[in-house]
Order: structure tokens, then C-alpha cells, then sequence
């Protein structure tokens, strides 16, 4: 069928649903398997329904169904890509299309990395008020037929739920019972959907007009009331943000306060002054909606777009509350899920461009200080994928050392940890500096590394030991300890810990002598990996019951 495969090459792709009938005569579909997302939602610290200010990100670029509708990848040259995962807390797609299923490669690279995922189902113009008319009016049985829909189809494809914006005028009848089908779509998705979320845009009011407030007020917040948020329009002031922090009283991390990247209209700062904006929604505590950040690739074009992308949420991550990672294992080589090659065990296995977010890696934070330290992506050489991490600063003078923060931690610490890097240095004096991993662990009276008699180090950083050959036992798992391969450089450390809280996982490069100058390093990272010893040495699960389906040889 054209909707799951591409009529001029059968691959496999990711579809919407388009009106009232599509969706309500959907139903699961053998042909469905590629567009189920395999990567469970990663856990996170804190929980995402903690009180502090979320993040959202709303990605609209053209139409949406892009590059990105290839369930199996392609070969787009410069494709747009999202990597800054540790700062963000929801991701939604976003396309005019009825019901905006989201592309399952989406999914898999926001689950890898702890963020939920939301589709859109939207309804505009005068098709829209038909649409409306047509559920809404036609009460209860009529509107609880479509939220059960579009909770079985999350449920279905392992998506987390919905945005939903209706942008258009409601009669008296529809407007009236918009606020019970908010209620039961919202109960449908979280019965349905672990963690599930719908969200509610700011476009008509209890009335049924159709006037963006740009706040939370007296006319919407009864569809407020019945979902999980609301995401504001675009054109607020501060005195906006003053009477929703006001009228949202507890639930004041629950509305997303809009901020358009291309700044149309009367607003406070998008572009590179989308900072301006957020600085004045997080001074009133409020989450924010961050919409269309793919202005970065649209209107700064796509050559330099990975420079730009990291300029851009370099200049937002002080108003980014992270979140951290709280299991183990923990490996990535860092691979962004596109490339100019395909690397394997660091050596180029095939040249060409290749696009597939489902490849994502797990990734770091992104640490910037303005000259001294940045974190980027290099497409030149990697390790495995398409893409390694390179780290490039200075080492002020008179001083040994510096530290890059890679990863932030919150979990208990397992009695016996195995870490494993692979870095390679470039430049002319790269035999001058010694790399190694550092973990740092929450302060604590009770904790300290070794045996008991070992005394805890200063302020709970904690090097660990080099391994210059694996345990036995661990040999297939932790191979090359010590050894150079196309000029990487592989090491395997470990560390024991009693009654600790892992906290971060940085980077440690020292140059072997001090100097009275300050020496600039750069530092390719392949991959990373934090192991529970005794989670490894047990014996993996024998896998059974394989099958292949749906295959096509050409």
C-alpha cells in the first residue's frame, strides 16, 4: 500500500492520517511493523513531571515527511538533525496534516535519549470547522470515538501522546463539549501510554472564537484545566507572563510558553535573541515551547548548519535545565544518525552521505566556554557511525589539567565499575597530553572508593584505575584495553565504589609537563562506556524466537 511504502522505490516510510474517516477507520496493519518504534523512552532524573521549567521543542520544516520519512534511512547530503537531547524535555512533530503521526526515527533517537514524543492532530480553515462540527457537536459518543483513536494510535506506534490545536471557530454545541473530549483523550492516552501527554494550544476560547491569548487567562484556561499543558502563542509580553504565572498557581511548569525561532510578528527575540525571550519566561518560572528551531538549517543554510546548531543552543543552555542519565550501561560513539561516511572499528568502511535518525547515538551534553573550551560533531573521522566528538580547548597556564564535563549521572553507584574510551588526539604536539575519564559522585559521608581503609578523595572525584588487559571473562566485551587501530587509541579503566551516587562523567586531559603558556588540545572521541561489572560477567539472554518479515530483495 503507497501509505507505508514508497510507491518509486517499495522502502518502507512514515505517513499521516489526513481527515475525520482516515482516522477513524484506522486500524493496526500488518504492514505497520516498520513504523512501531523499537527504543523504549529512556528513564531520566528528575522525572519529567517534576516542578521545574520543561522544555519543549515543536519541529515544523516544510510540510514535515522529509528526508525523515525513510524508515530505513537515505542518502540526503547535509539533512537536519537534533542531537541536543540532554536540554529539551518534550519533542513534538509538527505538520498541517489531520493527525501528525510522528516518524518513527524521531521517536527512536527522543526515547534513546529520555524525551518523549508527540504527535499533532490538528484542524484548520473551514474544513477544520467541519471537522469539528462533525465530532464535537455530535456529542459524547462521537468525540469519545476519536480520542480512543488517537490514544490506540500511540499506543500503537509507541509515541507519547498528543499536541492538539484547533484553529479554527467552534459552534456553541462543538465548543461546549470540547473541554469533556480534552478530558477523555487525556485519560484515554494515559491509561493507554506510560507517561503519556496531551497538550493543548492556545488558539480558541471557551466561546468557540478563534483569538490567540499569548497568555493563560480567563477565556482558555478551561481547556487548560482538562489536558496537560498549554502551549501559548507567540506574540506575549511580560506582562503576559505576569498574569499566567498568577492564574496557573501550582500548575505554573505545566504552560509552555511559545517562542517562534523566526520571530514573526510582535515578539521579544528569536533568531540568535531567542535567549531574550527565554530569559524572561524562566525569570517567571514558566516552562517554554520552543518553535521551529530548525531556523538554524532553514534560514542559515545547511553548510555550516552543525556549527550553527551548536552556536545556537550554546547561547539558550543557561535557561536549560539538563537532565541526567540514571542507568547502566551507558556506551555511544557519539554518531549524530547521518555522516559524509559509515565508520566501523575506525576505519571507513563506505564513502557517500547517509541519513537515518534511528542510528542516533545517545548524546553528551555540549559544553561551550567562550574560548577555552567548545564540544562539537566531526563527519571526518569517527570511530563507528558517522560521526565522533571533538573536544577543543586550552590548559590555562601553570595549570596540569582540564576537565570537560561529558555526561550528567544521577544513580547509585554498583560496587564495581568497567569504563572504556577511545580518543585520538590531532594536531602537532598531541604526544604532550595524556587523556583519561574522571567520575565524580554526589557528596556524601558514606561514600568512598576502594575498600574501607582507602580514604575518600577530595571533593568525590574519582580516577579510575587503567586496565591494561581485560578481566578474564571479559575479554570478547572489553577487547583492545590497550591498543592503537587506525590511530585511535583504546583504554579500560575500572573503579570501586562503596555507597555512592554517581553524579558526572568528564573528560580528562592533562599535559605531561606544566607549562608557563597555556596549551591549546584537540580530542577526538570515538566512544564511551560505563559498565555495571557484575551486570556484565552474568551470562546474556539467549535470544529465541527470531523472524523475518516483510522482505523485499532487489
Amino acid at each position: 500500500p503507497a501509505r507505508h511504502f514508497d510507491t518509486r522505490t517499495t522502502e518502507p516510510v512514515s505517513f499521516f492520517l489526513s481527515g475525520l474517516e482516515e482516522l477513524l477507520a484506522w486500524q493496526p496493519d500488518s504492514n505497520d511493523d516498520f513504523n512501531i518504534s523499537a527504543v523504549p523512552l529512556a528513564k531520566r532524573q528528575p522525572p519529567l513531571h517534576s516542578k521545574r521549567p520543561r522544555t519543549l521543542v515543536c519541529h515544523d520544516m516544510r510540510g514535515g515527511y522529509l528526508e525523515d520519512r525513510f524508515i530505513q534511512g537515505s542518502a540526503t547530503r547535509n539533512p537536519y538533525v537534533f542531537y541536543h537531547w540532554r536540554y529539551i524535555d518534550i519533542f513534538v512533530y509538527f505538520s498541517h496534516h489531520t493527525v501528525t503521526i510522528p516518524p518513527v526515527c524521531w521517536t527512536n533517537a527522543a526515547h534513546k535519549n529520555g524525551v518523549p514524543v508527540l504527535g499533532t492532530f490538528i484542524t484548520e480553515w473551514t474544513d477544520g470547522e467541519k471537522l469539528c462540527e462533525a465530532f464535537l457537536a455530535g456529542g459524547e459518543e462521537a468525540y469519545g470515538a476519536v480520542s480512543k483513536q488517537l490514544a490506540r494510535i500511540a499506543q500503537h506506534y509507541r509515541f507519547d501522546g498528543w499536541l492538539v490545536n484547533v484553529e479554527n471557530t467552534l459552534s456553541a454545541a462543538a465548543v461546549g463539549n470540547l473541554p469533556p473530549f480534552l478530558r477523555h483523550l487525556t485519560a484515554q492516552v494515559h491509561s493507554a501510554v506510560p507517561g503519556g501527554l496531551v497538550i493543548w494550544y492556545d488558539s480558541v476560547l471557551r466561546n468557540g472564537a478563534l483569538r490567540w491569548q499569548n497568555e493563560l487567562n480567563e477565556e482558555n484556561r478551561v481547556f487548560f484545566d482538562a489536558c496537560d499543558g498549554l502551549f501559548t502563542n507567540y506574540n506575549w509580553k511580560e506582562e503576559h507572563l505576569e498574569r499566567t504565572r498568577g492564574l496557573a498557581g501550582p500548575r505554573h511548569t505545566d504552560v509552555y510558553v511559545g517562542i517562534d525561532v523566526f520571530a514573526r510578528g510582535d515578539v521579544i527575540g528569536g533568531g540568535f535573541d531567542t535567549d531574550k525571550s527565554l530569559r524572561l519566561i524562566r525569570q517567571y518560572g514558566l516552562s517554554a515551547a520552543i518553535f521551529a528551531p530548525g531556523w538554524v538549517y532553514e534560514h542559515l543554510g545547511e553548510e555550516n548548519f552543525l556549527h550553527n546548531e551548536n552556536k545556537f543552543w550554546g547561547s539558550l543552555a543557561e535557561y536549560l535545565p539538563t537532565h541526567s542519565i540514571c542507568t547502566l550501561p551507558l556506551a555511544t560513539s557519539f554518531s549524530l544518525g547521518m555522516g559524509t561516511s559509515r565508520f566501523l572499528a575506525g576505519k571507513e568502511e563506505e564513502a557517500g552521505p547517509w541519513y537515518d535518525l534511528s542510528a542516533q547515538e545517545i548524546q553528551p551534553l555540549y559544553p561551550e566556554r567562550e574560548g577555552r573550551l567548545s564540544t562539537s560533531c566531526s563527519l571526518q573521522d569517527a570511530w563507528c557511525g558517522g560521526s565522533s566528538l571533538r573536544v577543543q580547548g586550552v590548559i590555562p597556564p601553570g595549570e596540569e589539567r582540564v576537565a570537560i564535563r561529558l555526561f550528567s549521572l544521577q544513580m547509585p553507584a554498583p560496587p564495581k565499575l568497567f569504563l572504556t574510551l577511545l580518543y585520538k588526539m590531532e594536531g602537532p604536539h598531541s604526544d604532550e597530553f595524556a587523556v583519561a575519564l574522571e567520575l565524580t559522585t554526589w557528596d556524601s559521608d558514606t561514600c568512598h572508593e576502594g575498600n574501607v581503609t582507602s580514604l575518600p578523595e577530595p571533593n568525590s572525584r574519582h580516577h579510575p584505575r587503567f586496565l591494561p588487559a581485560p578481566p578474564p571473562g571479559l575479554a570478547k566485551l572489553l577487547t583492545a584495553c590497550d591498543r592503537d587501530s587506525h590511530g585511535w587509541t583504546s583504554r579500560c579503566y575500572e573503579l570501586d565504589l562503596q555507597d555512592c551516587s554517581l553524579r558526572d562523567l568528564s573528560l580528562l586531559v592533562s599535559r605531561h609537563q606544566p607549562s608557563p603558556q597555556e596549551t591549546p588540545f584537540t580530542c577526538l572521541l570515538g566512544e564511551v562506556r560505563v559498565l555495571d561489572a557484575a551486570s556484565m560477567a552474568a551470562s546474556p539472554l539467549q535470544v529465541q524466537s527470531l523472524t523475518a518479515s516483510q522482505l523485499w530483495w532487489q
